[in-house]
């Protein structure tokens, strides 16, 4: 079969094979080619193969659906260069001291890594949405590393007490379609489940803002939960959740202290994928 014509398989069995498997180094390959023809601007990262999978993976091996990921992937991050410009942890040290987002160790039943952002340690007046948006997109890029994360994908809780209207000025327009754009069809991770808790009235507006330019698949794994969440966000993630919120795993500030080390730690990978000198 020509380079031209790639094979169609089963995505849910191309994504349980490893990279070595021939099949998926065959669908890499085809990648590779297809990016280093269409050179219209520099790639950002070099297109080995643990970093051509992920996008084969978000898109379950479907070639042309992972083909256009990966363009938009770079043409997002060729765009937007205040928020994937400097991913260095010293550019977002202030939010991750202040515990506003952390990772849970274990994931959920489906595999799904778990991410936790907490909306009252973010002071608008100190950090803007991009500010927290690229918090986002470091753990996002770090997640994505995980073999079993491009397999299942993330989960995020939102808690969204002692959101105020300063907040919500913080997202204009063009801010919720960036959003927008990673959330379905720019980064190479599958979103999974979207939860928001403690939710107030004045936060749907934000809400409203940013739907628009969500895709259905991704407007059907938004739950909100409201402030009496205990009951259905176990139901989602079973134990796992810190006992702040109704689990039994470690306490939230211990994974947040945690998760702000191994981004710190990782200090040297984030700098390799920055666009800054």
């Amino acid at each position: 079969m020509s380079p031209e014509e790639p094979p169609t398989l089963p995505g849910n069995h191309l994504n349980l094979l490893p990279d070595e498997a021939p099949v998926v180094r065959g669908a890499v390959a085809e990648l590779r080619r297809r990016a280093d023809e269409e050179r219209l601007q520099p790639w950002p990262l070099a297109l080995s193969d643990t970093f051509l999978v992920r996008f084969l993976r978000a898109r379950d091996f479907h070639l042309e659906q992972a083909w256009k990921l990966l363009k938009n992937y770079n043409t997002w991050r060729a765009e937007c260069p205040e928020l994937s410009a400097d991913l260095r942890p010293s550019s977002v040290l202030g939010l991750l001291n202040a515990g506003y987002h952390a990772v849970l160790k274990e994931r959920d039943p489906a595999g799904s890594k778990v991410i936790i952002y907490r909306i009252a340690q973010w002071d608008p007046k100190m950090f803007t949405a991009f500010d927290v948006f690229r918090v986002s997109l470091i753990t996002s890029e770090l997640i994505v590393r995980e073999v079993e994360t491009q397999r299942n994908g993330v989960k995020v809780i939102f808690d969204l007490q002692g959101w105020r209207f300063a907040h919500a000025f913080q997202i204009s327009p063009g801010v919720a379609k960036r959003i927008a754009a990673v959330l379905t069809d720019s980064f190479p991770l599958k979103v999974r489940g979207i939860h928001l808790i403690n939710e107030p009235l004045f936060f749907h507006p934000v809400f409203a803002l940013i739907k628009p330019f969500l895709s259905e698949k991704i407007k059907a794994r938004v739950h909100m939960h409201g402030s009496n969440y205990l009951q259905t966000l176990q139901q989602h993630f079973p134990r796992i959740l810190p006992g702040e919120y109704g689990g039994e795993a470690a306490s939230v500030e211990e994974l947040f202290q945690e998760w702000t080390d191994f981004v710190t730690e990782s200090a040297g990978y984030l700098q390799s994928i920055s666009q800054c000198p």
